[in-house]
């Protein structure tokens, strides 16, 4: 079974975004997927703070199962929650911070886990389990400067940025060193998500 990083690395190797559906409901949940895919943005994201969002995570993950597509449960804050995201077919998880039984419990599972940094302190909490993929959240409070300071004492951490991430900051991002953007609300508008692809090509900007 590959590690945590090994799966991230493979999820990752030929994708630049993480699209999170964040509180949709079943329907448009599974619209914005099916958008997503469509589009060739392969890697979901679906938070669950609620019965209906474990409901849409379960639909979602079935009808990925069924692309060869796998979904992550998102803000998962408890030990919990980790085995709820499990049961609902999730294969990932990600958390706003650096909670050590969350990223246990998600390991002990067998899932992936994308644990979110603010401080060099997280870091090396995440790193203290071997962990180098990690979340920067809130990305636009963080600022691509904080990516760029903490890509010199963690040159082998590879940051997704999350929060507040749009066609407009993207590309600042991954200059910086993100290796991957999440996109949440920007993404109201399907149009936003070829921008942002485009933005954020290696044959576009510097």
């Amino acid at each position: 079974m590959p590690s945590s990083d090994e799966w991230f690395d493979e999820a990752f190797a030929d994708e630049r975004i993480l699209v999170i559906a964040r509180g949709l409901g079943v329907e448009r949940s599974l619209q914005m997927a099916e958008q997503s895919w469509d589009l060739g943005v392969t890697m979901l994201e679906l938070p669950i703070q609620s019965a209906t969002d474990v409901e849409a995570l379960a639909n979602v993950a079935a009808a990925g199962r069924e692309r060869g597509l796998v979904v992550g449960a998102g803000t998962i804050l408890t030990p919990d929650q980790v085995l709820v995201a499990r049961d609902a077919g999730a294969v990932y998880t990600v958390s706003p911070g650096a909670d050590e039984a969350v990223i246990r419990a998600s390991l002990d599972a067998g899932l992936p886990t994308l644990p979110g940094v603010a401080t060099a302190s997280d870091i090396q909490r995440c790193r203290g389990f071997g962990l180098h993929w990690l979340k920067a959240f809130p990305a636009s409070v963080l600022g691509p400067e904080w990516i760029s300071a903490m890509n010199g004492p963690f040159p082998e951490v590879r940051f997704v940025a999350t929060g507040g991430v749009s066609a407009a900051n993207a590309r600042s991002f991954v200059d910086a060193g993100v290796r991957v953007v999440g996109l949440g609300s920007s993404l109201a508008d399907p149009a936003q998500l070829e921008e942002i692809k485009r933005a954020i090509s290696p044959t576009t900007g510097p």
